[in-house]
């Protein structure tokens, strides 16, 4: 039988995600509702969590369509 708890160096630490900023807005991130990403709501941007570590690179965000960004904002435009 398998474990379904992820291995506790791929969690991230809530505390830690309070002190992190968006690096173009400086404005508060977001934890996706699947745990996989940081959303930047001002920036409209999504930053990837990598085996525990949020990748805070413009490089490596995506952008994020306005209807995923009202789920994040809640449900202000």
């Amino acid at each position: 039988m398998t474990d379904p708890r992820p291995e506790p160096h791929h969690v991230v630490d809530k505390r830690a995600l309070e002190m992190l900023v968006c690096p173009l807005t400086k404005t508060r991130l977001t934890l996706s509702a699947d745990r996989s990403e940081l959303i930047s709501v001002a920036a409209r941007l999504a930053f990837p969590i990598v085996k525990g570590v949020p990748l805070l690179s413009l490089e490596e965000a995506r952008n994020v369509d306005p209807d995923e960004i009202r789920k994040h904002s809640g449900g202000a435009p």
